[in-house]
């Protein structure tokens, strides 16, 4: 199990605002994300969850992550979720493996991505 604070420290290097990391003990290692989002629009800004995800795939090319399913949270400020995206431990070992394209490991992760209405512009929650 890889320590979340690795796990921290690489995903603000790669200008992620992170609010919390919790990683699963189990056999499955679910890596649970916070983080707050540089860009509170209406829409989970894309290439944030660029950013997040090559701090993942860096760490596992170091040998520092052992690929784990990541469910990730974008937040606008305290409590007002922007989105939530996951990528599955084996699209990691796809695209590591050079079995996945950029834009196919891009693809099925954005396919996951669920976006909620600002509760302060409005929206209902």
């Amino acid at each position: 199990m890889t320590d979340p604070s690795v796990i921290e420290e690489e995903l603000r290097g790669n200008g992620i605002s992170v609010e919390s990391v919790d990683v699963d003990g189990g056999t499955e290692g679910r890596v649970d994300l916070t983080y707050m989002t540089a860009f509170p629009a209406a829409h989970v800004n894309r290439r944030e969850v660029g950013q997040a995800l090559t701090a993942f795939i860096d760490l596992a090319q170091r040998g520092e992550w052992e690929p784990a399913p990541v469910y990730a949270t974008s937040i606008r400020i305290d409590d007002d979720v922007q989105g939530r995206w996951r990528a599955d431990a084996d699209w990691f070992d796809g695209y590591l493996s050079y079995n996945l394209s950029d834009e196919d490991f891009s693809e099925l992760v954005l396919d996951t991505l669920e976006e909620e209405p600002s509760m302060y512009a409005g929206g209902d929650r």
